[in-house]
């Protein structure tokens, strides 16, 4: 699967991290983070690896900042995506089973790499359910829709 991943200063040691895990896999990735450890915004990298998912450069995309909020609401800004937070298996795993996720958010102060790994693997090999979901994920899309203003 063609991944993105974002991160900002706070994620730097976790991406790389997860891009050996990943790859080693079979994954191909496409960096869209800093590789710095300087201090930057989240939310300048959160908006690139929202809009490869959106645009469909990428498959799906993960996102990396201190807590995982900030990246993770940026991304939800961007037309088209659905991202969580997450910090355990379950909900990983059901963002995908139940409101089809296309990016995973996760803060590399909360968590370690083991469970981020554990958390990719849950989200990556997890696939949407549709049917009564379906329609749920057309509502929330539909929310979009209404609110979004250019």
């Amino acid at each position: 699967m063609k991944l993105g991943i974002a991160n900002d200063h706070a994620g730097v040691d976790l991406k790389f991290e997860l891009i050996d895990y990943l790859e080693g896999l079979g994954h191909e990735i496409v960096n869209f983070g800093t590789d710095e450890k300087e201090s930057t915004d989240y939310a300048i990298w959160g908006e690139k690896l929202a809009n490869a998912v959106a645009n469909g450069e990428v498959e799906r995309g993960i996102a990396i900042c201190g807590t995982g909020n900030g990246i993770g609401l940026t991304c939800n800004k961007v037309n088209g995506i659905r991202a969580c937070v997450c910090s355990d298996a379950y909900t990983a795993r059901y963002s995908r089973l139940h409101n089809d996720c296309n990016i995973i958010a996760f803060g590399a102060r909360v968590i370690g790499p083991d469970t981020a790994k554990m958390l990719c693997d849950e989200f990556l090999t997890a696939e949407f359910e549709g049917g009564r979901h379906a329609r749920r994920v057309a509502m929330i899309m539909d929310v979009e829709k209404r609110n979004h203003k250019e």
